[in-house]
C-alpha cells in the first residue's frame, strides 16, 4: 500500500513559500502527498489538496469546523507521516490526529518560532505557552528552528523528541549576488538609478515587523545620504499608517512602498544593505535570502536575528530602542563600500554553510526516515 503524508499549516501559501523541496522530496519516496490549508493555491508535487477555513486567531469560530473537517480528512485518509505548521495549523492537527497516532500515525509539528520566549509579552506566555504545553504530549517530533526555542522546549515541553533544524532552507543557486554590469541593468529597469543606495526589507506591515523604526532610523540619514532609498514590500495592517509616518516626516519621495512581491530575487539583486527591525522572528527567510545575495545586515536584535547575524561579521546587531545607533551604521555602510562587500560575502558564506536547501532538508530527511522505517508507521493499513 502507497504510503501517505499530510502537510498542513494556516494557510496554503506558506507551503509554496517555504516547503515546495520537501514535498517533492516525499514524491521522490513514491509517497502520496497531501496538502491541509486554508486558500486555493496550486501545488506541485501535491496529490489531493484540501481548503480547509483555518483562521490565524484562536477566538474565529471558524476554526470548529476546520478542525471537524481535518479531523475526517486524517480518518479517512490513514496518513503514515502528519507534518504541520503554523500556530493554529499546528495546533488544530494535533487534535485532529489524536486518534490517527494510537494507530501508529507520526505527528511532527514545526514550530516557526514561539510566541513565547526570552523578552516576549507576558500575555504570550500566559496564551501561548500553555497550549504548547498540553499539545506537545501529541507530538512525535517537536522542531524548532533555532537554538534559543530549542532550549526553552527541552525546559519546557515534553514532546517525545525535540529536534533543531534549521529552518525552512534558502535556495542558494536562486538567490545569489549578480554582476555589476547585470545590477546596473536591472536597476535601472525598475527605475533606480546607478548611484542610488537602496536599503531593503520585505515583510508584512504589521506592530511585530515594526516597520516604523526603519522610517525613524532613515529619517536620521535622509540627509546624510542624499541617494539614500528605503524599499518596503509588503502589505499588513500597519502599512496605511507608516505610509502616512513617510508623509509627515517628508520621506515619502525616498520611501518606496512596494506592496507584495513575487520578485524578491530581482529586488534582493539590485539592493545594497538588508535592514531588519522585528521585534520577534523564529529565523528569517527574508534576511537569510538578503545574506544569500550577499548583502550585509543590519537588523534589531531578536532570537531569529541572533542565530544568523554574527555581529561585526557579516552585518550589525542593534537594540530595538537605539534608533540612532541603528542610523549611524546605514550611514557607515553607505560610506564604504568595500565593507559592504565584505560583511556580504560573509553573510552567503553563513548561509550556504548552513542554512541552504540542501542542508536543510538532509536535516529533515534524517527525522522523516527515522519514522520510516519504524514498525508502527503504516499500522493504519493493516486494522
Amino acid at each position: 500500500m502507497v504510503q501517505k503524508v499530510l502537510f498542513s499549516a494556516t494557510v496554503d501559501y506558506h507551503f509554496k513559500a517555504f516547503h515546495l523541496p520537501y514535498l517533492k522530496w516525499f514524491k521522490e519516496q513514491g509517497w502520496d502527498v497531501h496538502v491541509a490549508a486554508s486558500g486555493e493555491i496550486e501545488l506541485p508535487y501535491v496529490d489531493q489538496k484540501y481548503n480547509i477555513p483555518i483562521q490565524r486567531s484562536p477566538m474565529d469560530k471558524k476554526n470548529m469546523k476546520a478542525y471537524r473537517q481535518l479531523k475526517k480528512i486524517i480518518d479517512d485518509n490513514q496518513y503514515n507521516i502528519i507534518h504541520c505548521h503554523t500556530p493554529m495549523g499546528g495546533a488544530l492537527t494535533r487534535l485532529a490526529s489524536i486518534k490517527a497516532r494510537k494507530h501508529g500515525a507520526k505527528v511532527i509539528y514545526t514550530a516557526h518560532g514561539f510566541h513565547f520566549c526570552k523578552g516576549a509579552p507576558l500575555m504570550n506566555w500566559l496564551m501561548y505557552y500553555p497550549v504548547e504545553k498540553v499539545l506537545a504530549h501529541l507530538t512525535d517530533s517537536l522542531i524548532t528552528i533555532n537554538e534559543e526555542d530549542y532550549h526553552l522546549a527541552q525546559r519546557k515541553l515534553k514532546a517525545a523528541s525535540i529536534e533543531l533544524v534549521h529552518g525552512v532552507g534558502v535556495d542558494s543557486e536562486e538567490f545569489k549576488p549578480v554582476p555589476y554590469k547585470e545590477k546596473i541593468a536591472l536597476r535601472k529597469s525598475y527605475g533606480y538609478r546607478p548611484d542610488d543606495f537602496l536599503f531593503i526589507y520585505p515583510a508584512e506591515f504589521n506592530a511585530n515587523k515594526n516597520q516604523q523604526f526603519l522610517l525613524h532610523a532613515f529619517n536620521l540619514v535622509k540627509n546624510k545620504i542624499p541617494n539614500a532609498r528605503l524599499l518596503l514590500a509588503g502589505e499588513g495592517a500597519g502599512l496605511a499608517d507608516c505610509k502616512k509616518m513617510a508623509e509627515q516626516m517628508e520621506i515619502q519621495s525616498k520611501v518606496d512602498f512596494l506592496g507584495f512581491r513575487r520578485d524578491m530575487k530581482q529586488l534582493l539583486s539590485i539592493s545594497d544593505v538588508g535592514v531588519g527591525s522585528s521585534l520577534r522572528e523564529g529565523l528569517p527567510v527574508n534576511i537569510m535570502e538578503a545574506m544569500a545575495c550577499e548583502l550585509p545586515i543590519i537588523a534589531v536584535e531578536n532570537r531569529g536575528h541572533r542565530e544568523l547575524i554574527d555581529h561585526d561579521v557579516n552585518g550589525w546587531l542593534i537594540s530595538k530602542d537605539e534608533v540612532i545607533e541603528f542610523s549611524r551604521k546605514m550611514q557607515v555602510l553607505a560610506n564604504n563600500r568595500g565593507l559592504i562587500e565584505q560583511l556580504g560575502k560573509e553573510g552567503r558564506r553563513t548561509i550556504v554553510g548552513k542554512y541552504n536547501v540542501p542542508k536543510v532538508l538532509n536535516q529533515k530527511k534524517v527525522i522523516y526516515q527515522s519514522y520510516m522505517k519504524e514498525e508502527g508507521v503504516g499500522e493504519w493499513a493493516v486494522r
